[in-house]
């Protein structure tokens, strides 16, 4: 008996064994997949913004507007495509996506729309990137091998924000510069009072509603960055650490 119970348990502890080992090379797998795959769009990007040559066929995105040269070939892959955001000294250099009839889909999927637990940094689905909306909110994962948005953490430190007052959003169609406001964090998903559901505000029915806004954005502040906001700024909000940046 005792011999049986023994097999069992030496059956349970290598079946117990090989189910562990198999998640963590999946984890270590999907690592460098992500990194690769993410990697290998910002040489694409990079490296048609420095040769700086026009597509031979721009793409219209609009009738008014073209594709930008650098997004080109991003956008022919995935028109999910909403832009690209890139902080110095960051990982921070990564697709952003906007699905508004399916709002979650890059939660769980990368750019190449394969299932993943890193997703891809995407747009609220009722923000309006090229309007654009008062306040577009981007979404992104907090990863522990610092990918993602994880290095928004660095902006706790006033020291980093002070060689880091700006960053850059590019739409498909245009290239703009943002300017950081605020920096905070808060309670997002409780009915607790301390709770800012920062992302129940995409644009102002009234000037009033802005200044609001902004001004809690500002009493919640790790440190006073000086800069402030007016109605008719257009501003971004990031997950995990709330920057609060407008457009300069």
């Amino acid at each position: 008996m005792k011999k049986t119970i023994c097999i069992i348990l030496i059956v349970a502890f290598v079946a117990l064994f090989g189910t562990s080992a198999y998640f963590i090379y999946d984890h270590y797998r999907q690592e460098e997949q992500q990194a690769e795959l993410y990697d290998s769009l910002a040489d694409i990007v990079d490296s048609a913004a420095e040769t700086e040559e026009e597509p031979t066929e721009p793409i219209l995105y609009t009738e008014e507007k073209t594709v930008l040269p650098e997004l080109a070939e991003l956008y022919q892959q995935n028109s999910d495509l909403a832009g690209w955001i890139r902080i110095e000294d960051t990982n921070i250099n990564y697709p952003v996506m906007h699905t508004p009839d399916n709002p979650d889909f890059y939660l769980k999927h990368g750019f190449d729309k394969e299932y993943s637990d890193y997703g891809c940094p995407y747009v609220q689905e009722n923000c309006d990137v090229q309007l654009p909306s008062d306040n577009v909110v981007i979404y992104g994962h907090h990863m522990k091998n610092g990918s993602m948005f994880a290095d928004l953490e660095k902006f706790k430190s006033q020291d980093f924000w002070q060689e880091h007052k700006t960053f850059f959003f590019s739409t498909v169609t245009d290239r703009y510069e943002y300017e950081i406001v605020s920096v905070f964090k808060t309670f997002v998903y409780s009915d607790s009072p301390e709770s800012f559901k920062y992302y129940h505000f995409v644009n102002a029915e009234m000037p009033e509603d802005f200044s609001a806004f902004v001004d809690k954005c500002k009493e919640l502040s790790l440190y006073d960055t000086g800069v402030s906001a007016e109605y008719g700024d257009k501003l971004i909000r990031s997950e995990v650490i709330f920057i609060r940046w407008r457009r300069i």
